[in-house]
């Protein structure tokens, strides 16, 4: 549902006519607390001992000690996976403050949009079976909802625009109006707010630009898009998502957040936000306080940084989808003529010429969770971390995303020279 995107810091734009509203709504809308360093840290931790001798596996985890005493967020976890199989996996501090539960590496966060690759995914397989057409109007396969004719470039939009971010649409996500049911809905919210509902709040609204013919981060795309998946198979889109990646793939911890119970959740701590969510994401051991349901295709799974990172080996690394179908999901172009480096394929943020060459990926950010995925190209590895705070993380000025992304590449990269790894 709720989706952000700094990776190596820079900061995603729509076209030019709209930079100002996307900063407004990837850095400003939402959070409005500013973060203070070390807030959960207790006094009495020692700081990690220096890492210039240590083995891989040993220097990533106490990488990891040193940015949570560094930057005070209450747990995370962090995963690297080669290509080959070598992988290694990292907990630090807490996953319930008050309780003072460890985090463990099966301590489970929701994934947020990192969920969005999934989607992609699913979509590039299906039309490499011949089930779907990424260039068809949507009007083919949505016409007859009673509310398609009200769709911002309804005539206009392809499934390849709804998975680029091309369509023109709005985001639901950061309408006031959603905002307000969402506020109002919460604490009795037995059962999250539906797709179709989802898609209400953008219709009659003007396109941002026509379909095609510039970029915007939009949720409401990727819900549309599972409704599109479901009624081109016949089946619900976890069902697929189950059978065709997290099965095969041995992804054991990564499971639909369809429902208020996600066994092994770590409790969030969350920043002031326009949906009144506590600052608490839970209520008992693995019991959400609203209902995460509320993302489906926009996110929608609870996920371990090691699967996360197993899964962006496999994706990336050519196990999950035949050589076609990752030439389509990959498959790109510039977001904006001032971005050059800056591609999105579909549900994949695509960075060129970075100091470490081709990097694929995407962040996740919901109240109280942050999580990062990250494929590195050049070295065959995917590195994957996940935090349970959003407090002074995903704000405007913050770098903690960007830090951590790069410190721990540093270390694993840095591993194929010290320690001969691919």
């Amino acid at each position: 549902m709720i989706s952000y995107l700094k990776e190596f810091g820079y900061r995603l734009k729509a076209s030019s006519l709209l930079q100002g509203i996307l900063l407004i709504l990837m850095g400003i809308t939402i959070i409005l607390v500013v973060y203070a360093p070390n807030r959960f840290v207790k006094s009495s931790e020692a700081v990690p001992a220096k890492q210039d001798s240590v083995n891989p596996s040993e220097a990533f985890r106490l990488t990891l000690d040193t940015l949570r005493l560094s930057y005070g967020f209450p747990g995370a976890t962090a995963a690297y996976v080669w290509t080959d199989g070598t992988s290694g996996v990292a907990a630090t501090g807490f996953s319930d403050l008050e309780s003072g539960t460890p985090m463990t590496p099966k301590s489970r966060i929701l994934a947020a949009s990192i969920g969005k690759t999934f989607v992609g995914a699913a979509a590039v397989l299906l039309s490499d079976e011949g089930v779907l057409d990424l260039d068809e109007p949507i009007e083919r396969r949505l016409g007859k909802r009673q509310w398609f004719h009200r769709l911002p470039n309804h005539k206009q939009i392809t499934l390849r625009h709804l998975l680029t971010h091309r369509s023109g649409l709005p985001n639901h996500v950061y309408m006031d109006e959603f905002a307000a049911e969402a506020s109002r809905r919460w604490p009795t919210l037995d059962e999250p707010i539906s797709p179709d509902s989802l898609v209400q709040f953008v219709l009659d609204e003007p396109p941002l630009f026509d379909a095609g013919e510039g970029w915007s981060y939009t949720d409401t795309g990727f819900i549309l898009a599972g409704m599109i998946i479901e009624q081109a198979t016949g089946r619900s889109y976890y069902e697929i998502i189950e059978e065709r990646f997290l099965n095969p793939l041995n992804l054991r911890l990564t499971s639909p957040s369809n429902t208020r119970t996600l066994p092994r959740l770590a409790a969030g701590y969350a920043a002031e936000n326009a949906f009144g969510f506590p600052k608490k994401t839970t209520t008992a051991d693995g019991e959400m306080a609203w209902h995460p349901g509320i993302e489906w295709t926009g996110g929608g799974l609870v996920s371990t940084s090691e699967d996360l990172a197993c899964w962006g080996a496999a994706l990336f690394g050519g196990r999950a989808l035949s050589k076609t179908a990752l030439e389509r999901l990959l498959h790109s172009s510039p977001i904006d003529s001032a971005s050059p480096d800056i591609h999105y394929g579909m549900g994949i943020a695509i960075y060129q010429n970075t100091s470490y060459g081709t990097v694929y990926g995407h962040g996740g950010w919901i109240p109280g969770y942050t999580s990062s995925l990250r494929y590195y190209k050049d070295y065959g590895v995917a590195i994957a971390f996940q935090i349970n705070t959003d407090i002074g993380i995903m704000d405007d000025t913050s770098s903690v995303v960007q830090t951590m992304e790069s410190k721990l590449a540093a270390v694993v990269l840095s591993a194929k020279d010290r320690f001969g790894r691919k």
